[in-house]
């Protein structure tokens, strides 16, 4: 069961409690902002419903409230960023603006970022360069979760990448997807309904696939997108490794199975490798490749062409990478946010701790 609140008083309630941990105006405002950004198009998995797992990471002395972020090396167009252990949604917002100001002098912008937490939804980052009329790139490691292929232990986390691209008169394309077979979030959202994992989700601690949305928490692992070998398991394993080496090896963050866990109540791996979790975040000046204008034109008919073509035995449509969140924005702004039962307790219960009133 669920129940239905409106955008606006979600938004306070989340900008009160990031103020009450302690954050800036400024970075309580953004957090929230990107937070909701998940439910508002429809990724219930990243939004208000990770917000007691960011209080409960605060309060092991896990997150800075308040970081103080900086470039601690760079060139004319790439950058790393030190975090200083802060909320993930502020992080990368300033480390997706350097990319951005890279790309205006530069042509394009990339940014490694170390010390870092999680980031909330990948898709925000990467459209932040869509009004620029660039293209923008967001990814992250996260907890290890997920075993490679032929393997049962856990060594990477679902990793995602986005990718948004401008158009002119159609909505941009927004490409945003772990590089697992679902992200752990749809896994949890399983685990609240009492429902079972489709296969090819998680395998059990013997590494065989299950469809026991629980799986985890007996030893089981997550699966790279493919599910197994005969599906292309493999390349799903190598995505999330690019990502894990883009965003930790290449900044100084901890990777692979050392990637600090986001369950505050999960030991912190030992011989840590180097600092908090890590991002990558890059800008691409579409008018440093051809004019904007043509580009964009060829987007319109690229995406066009696309939705034309026919759907297969009982489907209405073909969809483009972004439709489905842009279409879910709209409702939700409208009708508002659907929660679980399970999630309105877990606010309810933050609300009580940070003294903040939670209300429908």
């Amino acid at each position: 069961m669920s129940q239905t609140f409106d955008y606006e008083n979600l938004f306070d309630f989340v900008l009160h409690v990031f103020l009450q941990m302690g954050c800036s105006e400024e970075h309580a405002h953004l957090a929230t902002e990107v937070l909701l950004s998940a439910d508002l198009r429809g990724v219930d998995s990243h939004g208000v419903a990770r917000l007691g797992g960011y209080i409960r990471l605060w309060e092991a002395g896990r997150i800075n409230a308040t970081p103080t972020i900086k470039i601690i090396y760079e060139t004319p167009s790439t950058a790393v960023v030190d975090g200083d252990a802060g909320l993930g949604l502020v992080v990368a917002p300033f480390a997706m603006q350097v990319a951005i100001e890279k790309a205006e002098k530069a042509g394009t912008g990339w940014v490694s970022v170390k010390n870092s937490n999680h980031f909330g939804i990948a898709g925000y980052h990467a459209m932040m360069a869509l009004p620029r009329q660039m293209i923008g790139m967001a990814m992250t490691n996260a907890s290890a979760l997920v075993a490679p292929t032929f393997s049962v232990e856990r060594m990477l986390g679902t990793n995602p990448i986005a990718v948004a691209i401008p158009a002119n008169n159609e909505p941009a394309f927004v490409a945003d997807f772990a590089t697992t077979t679902a992200s752990n979030g749809k896994l949890e959202i399983l685990q609240r309904k009492n429902q079972e994992a489709p296969e090819g989700w998680v395998q059990d601690a013997e590494g065989h696939t299950t469809t026991d949305a629980n799986a985890l928490k007996s030893g089981g692992a997550m699966l790279p997108l493919g599910g197994d070998r005969e599906h292309g398991s493999h390349k799903g394993y190598a995505l999330g490794s690019i990502v894990d080496i883009f965003s930790a090896v290449l900044s100084g963050a901890s990777y692979g199975p050392w990637a600090p866990p986001f369950p505050a109540y999960v030991p912190m791996p030992e011989n840590l490798p180097g600092e908090g979790l890590g991002h990558f975040l890059g800008a691409m000046r579409v008018d440093a490749f051809r004019p904007a204008a043509d580009f964009t034109e060829n987007m319109d008919n690229w995406i066009k062409r696309f939705k034309a073509a026919k759907p297969a035995a009982g489907q209405e449509r073909v969809l483009i990478p972004g439709d489905p969140e842009r279409e879910m924005e709209a409702i939700r702004r409208k009708e508002g946010i659907p929660l679980f039962e399970s999630v309105v307790s877990d606010l309810k219960g933050v609300g009580d701790k940070m003294g903040v009133l939670f209300r429908g």
